[in-house]
């Protein structure tokens, strides 16, 4: 259950750990695990402290004419998705936009928002080729919560036999995002 904006520090943290801990005992045995279906030793996964400011509420600003965005995929292929808002946001005294996209392909995943982004952290602290973020769709809203406490890796950063979309140009962001999950090194 995710905490209410009011909630204290202490239970959101206590949130960000308890989503964390089922990360991990998901990656050791659940039967989607990257790491389960080739075999790979699992040693555990790095985070950076939860910190409350880099959970944000951000400005969702809609897109017109939306077009389809095709993106480069880990192992060479390309996924298309859909415009579906820009999130406009400050931080560190930079303004910063993410564009947010719509999972087109069929299937249990169609309609579900798509957050992948890079940032100054990426191929020092976090994964070179960027991290996810899952954001939740409101209909008729006008603002986001981006919190990238939560922000994870794409499997691809564990193991090589998996396609994940790079983050599109747009998500590129000149800001440190020192929040969620940090390079995997067993």
């Amino acid at each position: 259950m995710r905490p209410n904006p009011e909630s204290s520090d202490e239970g959101y943290v206590a949130y960000i750990q308890k989503e964390r801990s089922e990360m991990e005992t998901f990656m050791k045995r659940g039967a989607g695990s990257p790491f389960l279906q080739d075999t790979l030793s699992f040693d555990s996964l790095k985070f950076f402290p939860a910190d409350i400011r880099y959970r944000i509420k951000a400005k969702l600003k809609p897109i017109e004419g939306k077009k389809v965005v095709i993106l480069s995929t880990s192992d060479g292929k390309e996924q298309k998705y859909l415009e579906y808002a820009f999130a406009e946001f400050e931080l560190d005294g930079v303004q910063n936009q993410l564009l947010i996209l719509e999972v087109m392909e069929t299937g249990p995943q169609r309609g579900k928002l798509f957050l992948a982004f890079s940032d100054e952290t990426s191929g020092r602290e976090t994964y070179g080729a960027g991290r996810y973020l899952d954001v939740k769709k409101v209909p008729a809203a006008k603002t986001v919560e981006l919190d990238f406490n939560l922000a994870y890796n794409p499997y691809c950063a564990y193991n090589d036999k998996y396609s994940c979309p790079f983050p599109p140009k747009e998500n590129l962001l000149k800001v440190a995002i020192r929040a969620g999950e940090m390079s995997y090194h067993p």
